[in-house]
């Protein structure tokens, strides 16, 4: 039998924690509760000791002294049962949920045949109707393939990836849209309320060799023709002043890369001119992505009052991305490095 202590009833009128004492006899019905902790939890000292006592508890009890712990530990009858059957089979930790059988689950065989069947470009309620399962269940199995969209049944193409071995021999060029600055914006202060409409747009250009990452970049106040073939004018002559012969230009397929003027800046420079496939901003991914850093550590990083203060910001930021800061491309070297040796570092930058 399992012995529980009585209640002692102290000066407060609270009952006393109940621990299992020899010396008494105590039926189910005379148990009383354990005392459970703060929120109604029983204490962690408690929780803890659960699953060390049971063993010792119940080699000599029968199921009366079951129904007297699990009362004296505030739990289930059956919670009880587990536990001892755990302690049985060596472990005391939890199960899987998963139950053993799974009568509605579907056959290996359909799971192959909606596979099939997807991939032949069949909708869901197709392959519901023809292996004779609901659509719910096929929407199901095929999250569980991966084949829920279309678009999976397309394979990716395989990204090709390279660089010119020598700088100047490809310039990826590209132009992104900006708005002009009237105050501190949404993006610092978080307030949407105060907004400067109609201040118009602003425009920045730039030009970014593909085998050593060196940037150069204008803001111009639009992307016209004429704007595009000048800036490229101005850019190779950038370069040419740091030793570099641009060979090779490649842009997108705007306006502005596709006027009379921009053709005739190429002639004038000799530069070979190639466009990306339309639709595909990933073959000019270099500058791309040198956009996107652009915009967070210069365009959106800071907070500028006005336009002409960013814009007076672009110069000194280039000159950090350009001399200072770590590309991962270059093996952690800034893109300076491939264009003036080491030895010269110091005497390029004085």
């Amino acid at each position: 039998m399992v012995r529980l202590a009585s209640p002692d009833i102290g000066e407060t009128g609270q009952h006393a924690e109940h621990r299992p004492v020899v010396g008494q006899d105590v039926g189910c019905e005379h148990a009383e509760v354990a005392p459970l902790g703060r929120g109604g939890e029983q204490g962690v000292e408690q929780k803890a000791a659960q699953p060390a006592m049971l063993p010792a508890v119940f080699d000599d009890n029968g199921d009366l002294g079951r129904a007297a712990v699990a009362r004296a530990f505030s739990v289930c009858d059956r919670t009880v049962r587990n536990w001892v059957e755990r302690a049985a089979a060596g472990t005391l930790e939890d199960g899987s949920c998963r139950p053993h059988h799974s009568p509605g689950a579907l056959m290996p065989a359909v799971i192959v045949e909606i596979q099939r069947l997807r991939q032949l470009g069949w909708t869901g309620a197709q392959i519901a109707e023809i292996v004779a399962v609901s659509p719910a269940a096929v929407a199901r199995t095929l999250v569980q393939l991966g084949l829920a969209r279309l678009a999976a049944l397309t394979p990716r193409p395989a990204i090709v990836r390279y660089e010119w071995p020598r700088p100047g021999q490809l310039l990826h060029v590209d132009i992104k849209k900006l708005g002009r600055i009237g105050h501190i914006g949404h993006r610092i202060t978080g307030d949407r309320r105060r907004q400067a409409r109609g201040i118009g747009w602003e425009f920045v250009h730039v030009c970014i060799d593909d085998c050593s990452r060196v940037a150069y970049a204008e803001v111009l106040p639009d992307e016209t023709g004429p704007t595009v073939g000048g800036f490229v004018r101005r850019a190779v002559a950038w370069f040419r002043r740091r030793g570099v012969r641009v060979h090779r230009v490649l842009s997108d397929n705007g306006t502005g890369y596709r006027s009379r003027a921009f053709a005739a800046a190429c002639r004038a420079h000799r530069l070979v001119h190639r466009r990306t496939r339309p639709y595909t901003p990933r073959t000019n991914g270099t500058a791309e992505r040198f956009i996107r850093t652009m915009l967070r550590e210069w365009a959106y990083g800071p907070a500028f009052d006005r336009s002409a203060q960013r814009t007076a910001a672009l110069e000194r930021w280039l000159h950090y991305y350009n001399w200072h800061r770590r590309h991962r491309a270059l093996r952690g070297q800034p893109p300076i490095s491939r264009l003036v040796g080491y030895d010269d570092l110091l005497r390029a930058h004085s």
